[in-house]
Formats: C-alpha cells, sequence, structure tokens
C-alpha cells in the first residue's frame, strides 16, 4: 500500500470511529444519563457515582475522569498493544460527553415512555460500538479492563467485557431501584446481542456458487464490470454425467444484483447457490 493510499485509509477509518462515538454519544447523553440505565461500561459506573457522590458532579465529569485514568493504566500494562484509535474514541467521547453537558444541559428524560428510552439509549450505541469494533477501534472504558483481563487471564474480551458490564449492572438495583435496574440489565442483554447482529450486518457480502458449461463470459462480467475476481474448477453432473465448470466468487450485496441479472439473460441454465456471508479475509475485503 503507497502512502496516499495509506493516508486515505488512515482518514477513512478515523471518520468512522467519530461517525461511531457520535452514535454512541447522543444514545448516552440524551437517553442513557437522564434515565439512570446503566448497561455497564463507563458511562453506566458514571451514573451510578454521579448518585453516590455526595458532591453535585455531572455524568460526563466523571466519564473523562475515569476515562483519563484507565487511558494511562492501559498504557503502562498493554504498552503498543493499546491502540492509538482507542485513545481517540476514549478522548472523544470524553469531551463529547462534557461539552453537551455545557450546551445542552438536561433536567430530565426528554420523552415520557421509558421504553423509548431505553430503546435509544441501547440501539444508538451499539450501532457506535459495532462500527468501532469493527475496525479495530473502542471508546476505552471498560474495554481496557477486558484488555488487561485478557492478558492476565483466560478470559476472551468478549466475555471479560460481559462480565464488567453486568456487573456494574447490578449495582443500579441499589442504587436506582428494582424498575430502573431490569430496565438497565434489559438493555444490556439486548445490546450484547446487537453489536454482533449490527457488525455482521456490516460486513455481509454475498458467496456465489455458479454451476455452469461455459464460465468465460461470467468470469468476464465478473473481471472486466464488477471488478472482482472468481475461482474456477471442473466438476461432473451426478445425473447426467456431463462435465461441468464451478465458478466461486464474492462480492458486495449491489454486485451481487448485477451478476445474478447477468447470469439470467446471459446463461440461463447456470445453477446457482448465493450465500450471505461475513467473516471474509483476503485481498479486496479484510486483511
Amino acid at each position: 500500500m503507497d502512502q496516499k493510499s495509506k493516508l486515505v485509509h488512515h482518514i477513512k477509518d478515523y471518520a468512522l470511529i467519530t461517525l461511531g462515538v457520535l452514535f454512541t454519544m447522543v444514545g448516552v447523553y440524551f437517553f442513557k444519563f437522564p434515565n439512570n440505565i446503566s448497561t455497564g461500561g463507563v458511562t453506566g459506573l458514571a451514573i451510578i457515582l454521579s448518585r453516590v457522590i455526595p458532591v453535585n458532579i455531572g455524568s460526563g465529569t466523571i466519564v473523562l475522569v475515569i476515562n483519563s485514568i484507565l487511558l494511562i493504566v492501559g498504557y503502562a500494562v498493554l504498552g503498543r498493544s493499546f491502540g492509538n484509535r482507542t485513545v481517540y474514541g476514549s478522548l472523544l467521547l470524553s469531551f463529547g460527553l462534557q461539552i453537551l453537558e455545557i450546551v445542552a444541559p438536561l433536567k430530565g428524560p426528554i420523552t415520557n415512555e421509558p421504553m423509548l428510552d431505553l430503546a435509544f439509549a441501547v440501539i444508538l450505541p451499539a450501532v457506535g460500538s459495532a462500527l468501532l469494533f469493527n475496525i479495530g477501534a473502542s471508546t476505552g472504558g471498560t474495554d481496557v479492563v477486558a484488555m488487561i483481563l485478557k492478558k492476565y487471564t483466560n478470559l476472551d474480551i468478549g466475555r471479560s467485557l460481559f462480565i464488567t458490564d453486568f456487573l456494574l449492572t447490578l449495582l443500579s438495583f441499589p442504587v436506582f431501584g428494582m424498575t430502573t435496574g431490569l430496565l438497565s440489565l434489559l438493555g444490556l442483554l439486548i445490546r450484547s446481542t446487537m453489536i454482533d447482529s449490527v457488525i455482521e450486518n456490516l460486513n455481509l457480502n454475498k458467496y456465489f456458487t455458479i454451476i455452469c458449461t461455459n464460465p468465460k463470459p461470467i468470469c468476464d462480467y465478473i473481471i472486466n464490470q464488477l471488478n472482482r475476481s472468481a475461482t474456477i474448477y471442473d466438476a461432473k453432473g451426478a445425473f447426467t454425467e456431463k462435465d461441468k465448470k464451478i465458478i466461486l466468487t464474492v462480492m458486495n450485496r449491489s454486485q451481487a444484483v448485477q451478476l445474478r441479472k447477468f447470469i439470467k439473460q446471459a446463461d440461463p441454465d447456470a445453477f446457482l447457490l448465493i450465500t450471505n456471508t461475513s467473516e471474509i479475509i483476503g485481498r479486496g475485503f479484510r486483511a
């Protein structure tokens, strides 16, 4: 990859991190904070501490303090493996929440529907986290704790994150009562499954298995029109015992529609198997 391509790649990554943090920031500040919905993480801990600490300190300020401490600990314990993307995401969220407290102070929930607030308190941060995790970034916080646990125990990051978030969510029961505690626990469970679903949809591609007799026009279209590649291998029909060719190729959803339309016109007798796939590693897809 040349210098220009690297620069474009970095700009794209940091633009996605910024977008992911904005989703998280809106969901946390406008829906989690005023409803005391603690679904774990540093923002959840900040909600609990803002109620427990006798001094009137905003949740955004607590997030900034805790994230700053965790960033220092992360660099001290994890060293270079503690990435710049996580530092950027963590600081952007921390300062962003503090700025929102100044420019858009809230006196209470912005709706009178707790379930509606819960939905946005879960969906927006989940989409934001998925965007960040998909490019190897995060907003720091309990992610740092999970990384440290992974380094010194047999727990993977996903399990470590769930354990820390679950414990923090349980604290909301004695602090805010049964109703808010149950809403927080429900939000954590939805968020945990939703992040994986969003990541899968972000990376969703179509995997084609094309069985035909003449692969050339199809492969020419894949290479020249769709700018993709393909693999061809020999096969034989079990019923007809005729020689066949099998083409394997992967592409995004819009390209898949074009290819399916072309094959229908160019080779109506071709047999197609189209499968959804989100874990594709290699040139042209994920490194």
